[in-house]
Parts: C-alpha cells; structure tokens; sequence
C-alpha cells in the first residue's frame, strides 16, 4: 500500500523505535534469539505478499519453536505492537498539530472551530450561547476486564510518547538528538526487564487507583485548556465567554461501585474507592493552590479579600495559605478515615462550594483591581477544575442487580410475617412499597438477622447515607424490568437514611428488555409518589453488551435504535426530561467506534444537550492516554453533541425501517440458529478459541462468567468477544449481517445503498462492520481449527469463513467500496502495518495452546498470557 507523505514521520518512528527493540532484543536476549526473531519478522512479511513458500516456512518453523524460545518471540513481537500504537498515537497528535499550524487548511472536522463555524452559519448566537452553557456530558470510567496492559508498562509507553513528542519539538543539535535516542533506548531496554504480567488479579481498589491515574496524569491539565479553547469559540461566535461555572463535561466512575457479578466489590470497597478519590482530589487541590501562592504575589485587593486576608501585606496570599492549610486538613481527615483512626477535629472542605468561594473572591478581586489578565491564568483553571471534577474527581455509581433487592425485601417481609415478596405479583409490590415509601415509621427491625448476601446489599445502603452526595452518583439497576425494580431501591435509600438520593437508573439490556423499556416505563410515571420524587427528570441506561451476544450486533443495534426513540416519545408524552446512559464498550460488538460518528447517529431527539456513556477498559488509555489525543476526544464529545442537539438527524423513511425490520429478524435468525440452537457450536467455541485460557488471565477483578456454566448466556460479552478477537474471526461483530443484507439485496439493493448514503445510523453501522472485517482474517482462524479443533467440529468452522466471505461481499456491495475501509486508507495502512507482526503471535498462540492443552499448562501458560496480550496490541482491542 502506498505510502502518503503525511505519514513518513510514522514510518519514521516505527523504524526507529523497532530498531532500538532490535538492539535491546540483540544485547539481551542474545545473537541466537535475535535473528530468530529477524527470520520470523522477514518470513511473516513475505507470507503476507503472497508468497506461499514462506508461509509454509513460517507456520513451520514456529510450530517447531522450542519451549526456551517461545518467551523471547512472543514478547519481542508484542512489544513491536505496543511500540507502534505509541508511534500511531504521537502520529495522530503530531497531524492534529500540523492541521492547526497550516494557515491554509480548513478546520479539522470535529473540532470546535470547524462546529462553532458550521453551526455558527445556521443558529443565532443566543441558541448557540444557550447550547453550550446547557451541555451536560458525563464520561463514566469503567473496569471491566479489558485493559490487558498493566500501569507499570503503560507509564512507560507514556514517557516514550513524550520522548517523541519531544524529539519533534526541538530544533535539535545532535547532541539533543543522542539525548533522545538514548532515553528511547533506556526506556525499552526497561520495558524488556518488566514482566507484562500481573502476578495477581487486581483488586477493585487497584482498579480505582488506574482510573485516578489518568486523571491525575492526563485529564487534569487537558480540562483547562479544553476550556480555554471552547471559552475562545464560544466568545469569537457570540461575543460572550462560558460562565465560571460551566462544566459540559465531567467524569463518572463505577470502579469501586459495580458490583453486579463482581463479589470483590462491597459496600466497604465503595466507602473505601469514594474516601481515595477524595483523597487524590484533595492532593490536586492542595498542589494547585500552592501554586497559585507562589504567583499571586499582588497587593492589590478589594474590600472582601482585604478582609478575609486581614490586612495581610500580600492578601491573595494569605487567603489561599488558609484554603491550602484546610486542604491539608482534609488530607489528614481522609487518611485517618482510610486507616479506621479517629479523624482530627479540624476544619475541612465537604462540599466543592465551600472551596469555590475564596477561589471566586480572589478572581474577582484581580479583576476589580485591573488585574484580570492575571485573573485569567492558573486561577481560572483552578476554578474550572473545581466545576468540572468537584471535591470528588469522579463520582462512583452503583450498580446492583434487581434480584438481589428482591432477595432483601422477601427477607425482610418473611421477619416480619408479611409473606414472601418474591411471590407477591407486580402490583402487590408496588402497593407495599409505595405505602412504605409513605410512611414515616422504619420498615426494618433494628435486631433483623440476615445471611451474609442481604447484608451486604444493606451494608452498602447505610455506605451510601455516611458518604453523602458528592461522593456518588447513581444507582444503577442491572436486568429492570419492572418499576417495582426501581421502587425497591428507593424504598431501601430511605430505610438506610439516605439524605440526598441518588437517581435510580434502570438499565435495559436484553433483547427482551429493550422491546419493554417503554411499557415499563410508562407505568413507572403512572406512579404517583415517583413522579414526585423524579422531580420532571429520569435516566435511563441502555446496555449495548449482553444484546449484542444475546440476539447479534445488527439485531441489537436496532433494537437499540428503537428503543431510544420510544423512550424519547414516551419522555415527550409525560411531560419530562430524558437523559440516556449509553452503556457501550469498546469493541465495535459491544457498541464502541468513533464517538463523533456514534453520536450523530443516535435517533432524533435522543440527545438534546445530555449524554452519559461508559468508557471502558483500554478504550481509557486510548483516548485519553496522552494529552494531545485527550483533548481531541473531548472536543469530539462536545461538538457532536451540539450538533445531535442543534441539528438532530432527519427520522429514517417508512420504507427504510420495514426493511430494518427484515434485516434484523433475519440477522437474528441466524445469530441465534448458530449460537444457541447449533448443539456443536459450544464445543467449538472452546476448542477454536483461547476462551477457557482468557479466565486465567489476572486483567480484571470481575469474575469472566456471571455462573458456573459452559453456555455463551453465562459467558460476559468482553471475554466472549475477546475471545473471537484473538483468533482474527471478530464472529459476534459480522454474524448474520451477511445473511440479512444479500437476502436484500437481491430484491432492493438500491435502497439499502441510498440508507447507507443518507442515514447516519445505517451508515456508521456498516463503516463499523466494515472496519470489523478489515480487521479480520479468516486465514489466520484456520490456524487454529487445523491444531485444535476435532475433526467432526472442523467443518462449522469452515462453514464460519464462508460466512465470512459472503458477508464481506454484501457488506462492500452496500458501500460501493473495492475494499475495505476505501473511506478510511489511514486505518487500512495501520493494518496492513500491523499483520505481518501480529501473525506470528497467532500462529504462536495456536502452538501453545495446543501445549497447554496437552497437559502442559504450568509451564507454558505465561508466554500464552503475554501471546494473548500481544494480539490484543496488535488488534488494538479486547473486549
């Protein structure tokens, strides 16, 4: 594939930091080891030209790898792909500078220039101004098992992103020049010395640590000068600047608080994530105004910081030596909560308003004096800070299945002769819990005896009432299918004393689920006392996961799409105000792709200024691992949902949707046909994929199966996609689109070519699976049938890459594309680059697996752990 001039700095860096692993792999690893590799390298490259000798010889040559060198090929070719995705991610940040420098290029699509101008053109500037001022985003980080990297390698790969960013900034002497090439080489040779591996699985604490780290390291100084730049659009479109404190975006958590599935999560892991997320926030804080004491050296001051300094002879001074001295206070208070010691009884900041009015008072006090300009530099980031990540950084949810509040009401009801609640019909419950969420007596009796899982589900209540409102957000309710679901909690909020609930948000996620999300709640708002509490506003989470392998992706996302607009007319019917929880991974099975295009697909009216989404696993590190692209990603949330709000997409035709219709109940026909009703598939599945394997890998702390059971219904959807992700087949991302599409195509090809033009929604599905099967190959999945598959299952998964081929084939009739990704050639090179280093890896996992499998699994299951991670590099996902 050709090589465009834009990107010769990648190739560049890939050249250069491959020939430093080269060297490392030479000095410590050794001669033999290191043109070992080199034949591998040169024979991979060659076999993806087309030559067939070399093909052969590759597949040989690693099937006959002995055990000593199967380690050094592993990780040389894995740390390859970690090295690229640093080289690809400097590149795009490196391209974004370039764009911007370029007096002569047009706005990048997605920025806010680019928006501000388009939208700009088309609203007056008081709906602009109301827009932006009005933009709720909420980014919740999630860990589920997806990250395979560990911090310790990803603060490494960090440092040489920086090491380049740095060689591409100086004007450098050769001398500079060796400065970098020897801190790339250090930095390499440290990452061959550092065991990829976890040694144990980490903890829900752990978890919430990683998600604290990103924010410390990454978000922290990108919020500011995201702000900067939206607050100069905004003024340069309007004449008006963003008020002081506007937050469009802020950031959500369920490290710590999801515990559905996941028995490592309780309610003193919850207390104990929320009490460091203030900690780190009270260590960010403090560090920041130390700061501002060093540079507000003014004297200059009006009546209120005059008087707050008392007379100081550098009042700004000293106001913000009280708000650091308070914050130490803080610091210390936290600590001796985490430590179960006594907390001093000093003075400390609870709540983000009390630490906002100093900081205001100084800033306006500047700018009362004639000395805004000052006013406007580390002082207002510091308040914006404050705005956007409170005393808190990230709010934690909860999240907990709807059957174990059953199990605690049926507990409760049975002590106290009220008969069994899990046997009481819908409207039985709802009439008791109604009348007990009206009666001011508590329900549960203070001596209540309960087994161990009841009380932890109150446990974590009474967690909630003793951390109060900043510290969380909501309380997610996984499987809500009826509002008795949403009531329980409610009931259970107050029984605990929860001062200031949180909102309850049910989450629908089946398929089954979907289709009754609108009954449910419609009758729901019939309620009353709920329509009271709600206060005109409801959350609503939309799972995209367990649909996705419960019915296919194109049936779930659909579904998806449906659902949403029911909601969003049934929210219009009653009078109220909907905000949706997009409950997305990031792979494109579970929902993940590009945000901007994401966004503008949803159905009209779905997003009106208001978006929650999870952000998942290695997605994290993704976007928002290095600055450049941090802040990239924010704009990207921003900008589309202005223009989802300001401009929302026309709903799709009469005709558009019967043929939706078609296609999905034939692609779920034939996702299910496979799946669930083939008896083999199981079987297979095991056999052809690491899927047993992934359960051992410590990358999470949530168990990979929900029960003990060897069905895909009992398998999450990360491992179950994961799993396929390995093996290059990507099956859950493309099964049944194929079928659905060519029954069409026959038929109505032209319309399903004019959706794909001119709906958003059906195009960027299509982009997305197309994308999926750029990524895949189905030569590399019958590596793994031919060694590990029993003859009489080999011919399902012969029939699987037909499958493959025949949707490819419908999917590139519907986009008018020679090949895949024709749209986007700059993720056609990245793959290209990437296969002759990935297929190694796969070819090696194949040779381990059937080892392992053999009864060797204490000896080789580590090199699979690091072959598993080095695939997951080089796909550039996991689940």
């Amino acid at each position: 594939m050709p090589e465009s001039r834009t990107d010769a700095p990648l190739r560049e860096d890939i050249r250069q930091l491959g020939g430093l692993l080269g060297s490392t792999l030479y000095e410590q690893a050794g001669e033999d080891v290191y043109h070992v590799v080199e034949e591998v390298r040169r024979l991979a490259k060659e076999a993806r030209a087309g030559d067939g000798d070399a093909a052969a010889e590759l597949e040989r040559t690693l099937a006959e790898l002995p055990d000593e060198l199967i380690m050094p090929v592993v990780r040389a070719f894995s740390q390859f792909l970690n090295l690229a995705n640093i080289a690809e991610q400097h590149h795009r940040v490196r391209r974004s500078r370039a764009w911007l420098r370029d007096p002569d290029s047009s706005p990048l699509r997605g920025s806010l220039e680019e928006s501000f101008a388009r939208l700009g053109a088309e609203v007056d500037g008081e709906t602009l101004y109301r827009a932006v001022g009005e933009l709720s985003i909420e980014l919740v980080l999630t860990a589920h098992p997806t990250e395979v990297s560990r911090r310790t390698m990803l603060q490494k790969y960090n440092r040489i992103a920086n090491l380049l960013d740095h060689q591409d900034r100086l004007d450098p002497t050769p001398e500079e020049i060796e400065e970098v090439h020897q801190a790339l080489r250090r930095e390499i040779t440290g990452a061959w010395y550092t065991d990829e591996i976890r040694r144990q699985r980490p903890t829900p604490q752990d978890e919430a640590r990683w998600g604290l780290a990103v924010i410390e390291q990454t978000l922290w100084d990108v919020i500011p000068r995201y702000l900067r730049r939206l607050d100069r659009q905004l003024y340069r479109r309007t004449g008006r600047h963003l008020p002081l404190d506007t937050a469009p975006i802020r950031f959500g958590s369920w490290m710590g608080g999801d515990r559905d599935g996941n028995p490592r999560v309780t309610a003193e892991v919850t207390r104990e994530v929320c009490l460091l997320n203030r900690w780190m926030a009270a260590q960010l804080y403090e560090r920041e105004v130390g700061e501002l004491i060093t540079e507000l050296s003014l004297q200059c001051a009006d009546e209120t910081v005059d008087a707050a300094a008392q007379g100081a002879w550098e009042p700004y001074r000293q106001v913000l030596k009280d708000v650091r001295q308070r914050l130490h206070n803080t610091l210390d208070w936290l600590d001796a909560r985490l430590s179960d010691r006594l907390p001093p009884d000093e003075p400390i900041y609870l709540e983000a308003a009390e630490l906002r009015e100093p900081l205001l008072q100084c800033y306006h006090s500047l700018q009362h004096c004639g000395a805004g300009v000052v006013a406007e530099g580390r002082l207002l980031d510091l308040i914006r800070r404050l705005s956007v990540f409170g005393l808190t950084l990230m709010r934690v949810d909860v999240r907990q299945e709807a059957g174990r509040h059953n199990e605690v009401l049926d507990a409760i009801t049975r002590e106290l002769g009220l008969g069994s609640y899990s046997e009481w019909s819908e409207r039985e419950r709802q009439d008791f819990l109604v009348r007990e969420l009206d009666n001011r007596r508590p329900l549960i009796p203070r001596n209540f005896q309960a087994d161990d899982d009841v009380r932890e589900v109150l446990e974590t209540f009474e967690v909630m009432a003793e951390l109060g409102p900043d510290s969380l957000g909501a309380y997610v309710i996984s499987m809500a299918a009826q509002p008795s679901d949403i009531l329980a909690v409610e009931l259970l909020q107050k029984e605990a004393g929860v001062r200031h609930y949180l909102r309850v948000v049910p989450l629908f996620e089946t398929l089954d689920d979907l289709h009754g999300a609108e009954a449910a709640m419609e009758r729901l708002l019939e309620i009353p006392w709920y329509r009271e509490r709600i206060q005109g506003h409801q959350e609503v989470m939309i799972g995209y996961s367990d649909s996705g392998k419960d019915a296919g992706h194109l049936t779930a996302a659909w579904a998806l799409y449906q659902t949403q607009e029911r909601l969003v007319a049934m929210a219009r019917r009653q009078g109220i105000q909907l905000t949706l929880f997009h409950g997305r991974g990031g792979s494109i099975g579970r929902g993940g792709g590009p945000t901007h295009a994401a966004i503008l697909s949803q159905p009209p009216g779905s997003v009106q200024g208001r978006l929650r989404v999870t952000e998942q696993g290695e997605v994290i590190q993704a976007k928002f691992g290095l600055p450049g692209i941090a802040q990239r990603n924010l704009e990207l949330y921003t900008t589309a949902v202005l223009e989802a709000s300001l401009r929302p997409p026309a709903s799709p035709e009469p005709e558009w949707r019967e043929l939706m219709d078609r296609l999905a109940e034939t692609a779920k026909r034939s996702y299910r046909g496979l799946v669930r009703e083939t008896p083999e598939f199981i079987d297979y599945f095991r056999h052809a994929t690491p899927e047993h394997e992934i359960g051992q890998l410590t990358i999470g702390s949530r168990p990979a199966r929900r029960k003990p059971t060897k069905g895909v219904e009992s398998l999450r959807a990360i491992p179950w996609i994961f799993s396929w992700t390995q093996t290059r087949l990507l099956l859950p991302a493309w099964l049944g689109v194929g079928e659905a599409l060519q029954g069409e195509l026959d038929s109505d090809g032209e319309t399903l070519q004019r959706m794909y033009r001119d709906w958003p929604f059906f195009r960027a599905f299509l982009d997305m699976v197309e994308m999926v099967m750029a990524k895949a190959d189905p030569q590399v999945a019958a590596w793994y049938d031919a060694r590990l598959v029993p003859q009489e299952l080999c011919g399902l998964g012969e029939s699987l890459r037909g499958q493959y081929a025949r949707t490819l084939e419908a999917v590139l009739a519907v986009t008018g594309h020679e090949r895949p990704l024709d749209d986007f050639p700059v993720v056609q090179r990245s793959v290209a680059v990437r296969n002759p280093y990935v297929d190694p890896l796969n070819l090696v996992q194949v040779e381990l697996l059937n080892r392992v499998r053999s009864g060797r699994e204490d000896e080789l299951l580590k090199p699979l752990m690091v072959c598993i991670n080095g695939i997951a590099a080089g796909m550039r996902n996991t689940g």
